[in-house]
């Protein structure tokens, strides 16, 4: 970071508070790995944000892989809010970051660079809406129900349901971040009835132009969404097939079914990594139910573009052949996305 993005920073921070897998799958007949725990990464200072001072902030340092921070926060929003998304919005600048920054500026006509510049900036900030904003947590977001996932897959098909396992993993969800980064932005206030909290602002974005295709992009590891010009309007990390036992193929598939909040069927013989005595069982539905909470099957036999109750895994990790999103960043995709739509994978 440069000695003027420093001081930058520094100035921003002293204006802050201070408080405190794709599986080969079939949504009825597929494999999964098992949900790994969650975790995120943390940022280095716990801080509450003020609404007023974040949000009144114009500053644009450069920002490149590395950097953390209340800039890095408003440029992952301003991505999410114009649906070229990150992944979990944590205030660390990372690879999917990287990525996004990159997707971003190529469909802005930007010099592609990787890091936010003063012209990726401008074009961000066209987008004048309050960043980070204020929600007061419901008795319907604390009445759950709320269960541990189970990591065993018998154990999973006991439950009838794969719900959240915390009110806080529901509200990060909700509003595209880590639960680690949500208590960051409320200094640790309590997530319970009543109180309110300072959370990003990216529910109810418009959504981009009409979608007429997807492109997919192997070596960045990024989902684009096309319109008829082909054009990116969105853009999304994702996980893929381990190169050397699952790659995905380059070439064009297509959308052949969707289905919202699927079950799913755990099938060990379709998963290598399977342990030899593991039985074939159903999974209930529900957020961490191990495609998520939407499923794009594919023309490919036992593919698909779905969810993933891992959201931080999402782009660091590889998958037994599926397309994995974010659940957020998979059900924006469905409503871009319909049947019938191409998937071009390009390397």
């Amino acid at each position: 970071m440069s000695t003027v993005t420093v001081s930058r920073w520094l100035a921003t921070v002293s204006r802050l508070l201070v408080s405190g897998v794709c599986c080969a799958a079939l949504v009825v007949a597929g494999a999964a790995l098992a949900k790994a725990p969650k975790s995120a990464a943390k940022n280095s200072a716990s801080l509450a944000y003020d609404v007023d001072t974040f949000n009144s902030a114009h500053d644009s340092p450069l920002l490149r892989k590395g950097s953390n921070g209340a800039a890095v926060a408003r440029a992952q929003i301003l991505l999410d809010r114009a649906w070229f998304s990150c992944g979990e919005i944590d205030g660390r600048f990372a690879a999917n970051m990287h990525r996004i920054v990159r997707a971003y500026q190529a469909a802005r006509g930007i010099t592609i660079t990787g890091t936010v510049t003063a012209e990726t900036w401008a074009a961000l900030r066209e987008d004048s809406s309050p960043l980070l904003t204020r929600y007061t947590v419901s008795a319907k977001d604390m009445a759950g129900p709320f269960e541990k996932t189970p990591v065993d897959m018998a154990e999973r098909a006991k439950l009838k349901a794969l719900v959240y396992e915390s009110a806080e993993e529901a509200l990060s969800e909700k509003f595209h971040t880590s639960s680690a980064f949500l208590k960051q932005l409320n200094g640790g206030r309590k997530v319970e009835a009543n109180n309110e909290l300072v959370v990003p602002n990216v529910v109810g974005t418009v959504v981009p132009a009409k979608a007429a295709s997807i492109q997919i992009d192997k070596t960045e590891r990024v989902l684009y969404v096309l319109d008829a010009k082909k054009q990116p309007v969105a853009g999304f990390p994702i996980s893929i097939g381990n190169e050397a036992s699952d790659p995905l193929p380059v070439g064009l598939m297509a959308i052949k079914n969707e289905v919202k909040n699927p079950s799913f069927t755990y099938d060990p013989k379709l998963l290598k990594s399977a342990p030899k005595a593991a039985a074939k069982v159903d999974i209930a539905p529900g957020p961490n139910n191990p495609v998520g909470t939407i499923w794009l099957g594919l023309t490919k036999p036992h593919w698909g573009i779905h969810g993933t109750p891992n959201p931080a895994n999402v782009g660091h990790s590889e998958t037994n052949g599926c397309i994995h999103l974010t659940n957020w960043d998979a059900e924006r995709l469905s409503l871009l996305a319909k049947v019938g739509f191409k998937v071009d994978v390009k390397l």
